[in-house]
């Protein structure tokens, strides 16, 4: 007998179809809404499995689920989940690493190009018919090739960022993290140190980490002290790491030079953020894995994991393996 799934992300033909020939799938379009959650809770006391990424699962709305065996979030972080809560019920929660790394660190290195070079303020001048003539110091920005790269998180995307950073553009880097990794020491000649030693030296500050009991408002208004006014700081992990307003402090105070942002304390960005004032930060909406390539192969990988859960298999990508423990 088929087991039943609610799916909250949207599949490609043939993932829906792979899916849909194993499994009872319930579709719900936009969770996120009022309707959405109605039909979420209308659908999870026949759930075997959840499929999505982008909703806060909380242990009240799991208590409707009594059949519920696995989770697939198409994320690599795991913060929608009460990891606990799932433990103690013994569900299996997954997530999707590896798939997204090379392309968020990709964006990463986007952002530092852009708030270095002032790529968005520039094209914007230009396309509202500013430019008049050759550019002068008011406009110029920064090298990025030889500058200090400072990496807070040497995860599997804070390793492709300093292989981009050490072979693509010459760049000493520095790291922080819970001890030192040998591998990425000599392959990237990197440096393991303090926090407070990689803020005062980096030129770019930039964070890779998973937003957690331990790291949320890790960075705030005494860190930001500690950088220089050249630094850049950039963040393609989580908004929480960061306090935000000593951030919109330090910019608005050019306390730091600029800083490129993927993620925020709230999402969407309200419209009325005063981020959005200030020309020298570079937003952009959560994209760190958003192309067509990396998106599918995250769903791919879900839909995997998934399917391995409700035939009693272990998965590829189990973020609680105690729960599957004899």
């Amino acid at each position: 007998m088929k087991k039943h799934v609610v799916l909250y992300k949207k599949l490609s033909p043939a993932l829906l179809a792979r899916l849909q020939a194993q499994a009872h799938v319930t579709y719900i379009e936009q969770p996120g809404s009022a309707e959405g959650q109605q039909q979420l809770r209308a659908a999870l006391p026949q759930a075997h499995g959840i499929l999505g990424a982008s909703v806060r699962l909380s242990p009240e709305l799991l208590d409707l689920a009594p059949q519920l065996q696995g989770i697939a979030s198409v994320s690599v972080g795991v913060d929608n989940y009460d990891l606990a809560y799932l433990n103690a019920r013994r569900i299996a929660l997954c997530n999707t690493p590896d798939v997204l790394t090379q392309t968020t660190a990709d964006t990463g290195f986007a952002l530092i190009l852009a708030a270095a070079r002032r790529v968005v303020e520039l094209a914007n001048w230009v396309k509202a018919g500013e430019w008049r003539g050759s550019i002068g110091p008011a406009h110029f920005g920064s090298d990025v090739h030889g500058k200090t790269l400072g990496i807070i998180g040497m995860g599997r995307i804070g390793e492709a960022l300093a292989q981009r950073g050490h072979f693509g553009f010459g760049m000493p880097v520095l790291y922080h993290s819970h001890s030192p990794k040998p591998a990425v020491d000599q392959r990237f000649n990197a440096r393991h140190c303090d926090l407070d030693t990689l803020l005062s030296q980096a030129d770019f500050v930039c964070l890779t980490l998973p937003l957690t009991a331990e790291t949320q408002g890790l960075i705030g208004a005494r860190e930001f002290a500690l950088m220089r006014p050249s630094s850049i700081f950039i963040n393609i992990s989580r908004g929480k790491v960061v306090d935000e307003a000593a951030l919109l402090q330090a910019l608005q105070q050019r306390s730091i030079r600029a800083a490129g942002l993927d993620v925020f304390e709230r999402e969407p960005l309200p419209s009325d953020s005063p981020l959005l004032g200030l020309d020298n930060v570079v937003a952009t909406p959560h994209m760190g894995s958003a192309t067509e390539e990396t998106r599918e192969a995250m769903a791919r990988c879900a839909v995997d994991n998934l399917l391995a859960v409700l035939a009693g298999e272990r998965p590829a990508n189990l973020v609680n393996p105690q729960v599957l423990a004899s």
